[in-house]
């Protein structure tokens, strides 16, 4: 019956763009990119409780993959060549700073956006000598949107298969005390490393399926440090340790920052800021489960399936 529901779900949505205009196609564009990217965020940094800012590093390592690639291979090659250097990176990233913790992890992350930011503008300017590229495919918004909604219903997909494995028991048990997972049998370094690299494969592929959408890249464009910002946001505020946490915060905060940045570009970073603070301070584990905790007894503030893990 679940698997009923969600093929009508996805018929439904990817119909959509058959009914609503360019502007409304574009909206579900970026609206189904920033569900994805939230989605697939929470996948590791919910449990673990490591918070990154590395997405924007991932997301536009995939973007600027098809502007270089975009004329040499097909279409499909390109998306597969940005996965696997997406996973690379995130390997090598990984088998160094996973050992990390709390307010360093964070820190570091943060350094590696502007620092593969820094490093792709020397080698355009000092190698290739330009900055920005073109990218010529013949794909509408349409056809973009409609890989996004297949990624982020696979990455949802993955989510909650990971939720119900031995691996996503791991992980929660890795964010509630590291000592006692390693004292558990749990390989600490594998665990973390395996989610990692997933999540950050799927937030390199959302780059480069929403590159043809910008026709011209630069570092400035593909790197912007709000991705990451807003993306952390959304998931913090619709609970990064729910299954359909991200979704529930991606949906309405993008709208929101849709019309904020329409009508007040120059205090929309001042916004975001304030935005950041009350989310963290008023919902620290999000709308869904303080709606559970409001329910009472039966929303205790643990997710559904971590309950019946308890009770067993």
């Amino acid at each position: 019956m679940h698997y009923l529901i969600a093929t009508v779900c996805l018929g439904l949505l990817s119909a959509l763009p058959f009914w609503l205009g360019d502007y409304g196609t574009g909206l579900l564009v970026g609206l189904a990119g920033y569900v994805t990217l939230a989605t697939a965020w929470a996948m590791f940094s919910g449990p673990t409780r490591y918070i990154s800012l590395a997405t924007v590093a991932f997301f536009g390592v995939g973007a600027y993959t098809v502007a270089v690639l975009n004329e040499v291979l097909p279409y499909p090659l390109v998306l597969l060549c940005a996965a696997g250097i997406g996973g690379i990176m995130a390997l090598l990233v990984g088998l160094s700073t996973l050992r990390l913790a709390g307010i360093y992890f964070v820190i570091f992350t943060f350094g590696l956006a502007e620092l593969v930011r820094q490093l792709i503008t020397w080698f355009e300017v000092n190698v290739t000598g330009t900055l920005g590229r073109y990218i010529f495919l013949d794909l509408e918004a349409k056809h973009i949107y409609w890989q996004l909604l297949a990624l982020g219903a696979a990455t949802l997909a993955l989510s909650a298969w990971v939720r119900r494995s031995r691996l996503g028991l791991a992980l929660r048990v890795i964010g509630d005390d590291e000592t006692v997972a390693a004292h558990s049998g749990i390989n600490l370094a594998r665990t973390k490393l395996v989610l990692f690299v997933a999540s950050s494969v799927i937030i390199t592929l959302v780059g480069a399926i929403q590159a043809p959408r910008w026709v011209y890249v630069e570092p400035s464009i593909v790197f912007n440090p709000t991705v990451s910002f807003l993306t952390v946001i959304m998931a913090l505020l619709g609970g990064a340790t729910r299954l359909w946490g991200p979704i529930c915060g991606a949906v309405p905060l993008f709208l929101l920052f849709e019309w904020l940045s329409a009508r007040f570009p120059d205090h929309f970073s001042i916004l975001l800021g304030l935005m950041f603070m009350a989310v963290v301070y008023a919902l620290p584990n999000g709308v869904l489960a303080a709606l559970e905790k409001f329910r009472g007894p039966r929303g205790n503030g643990a997710p559904k399936d971590e309950r019946k893990e308890v009770n067993a």
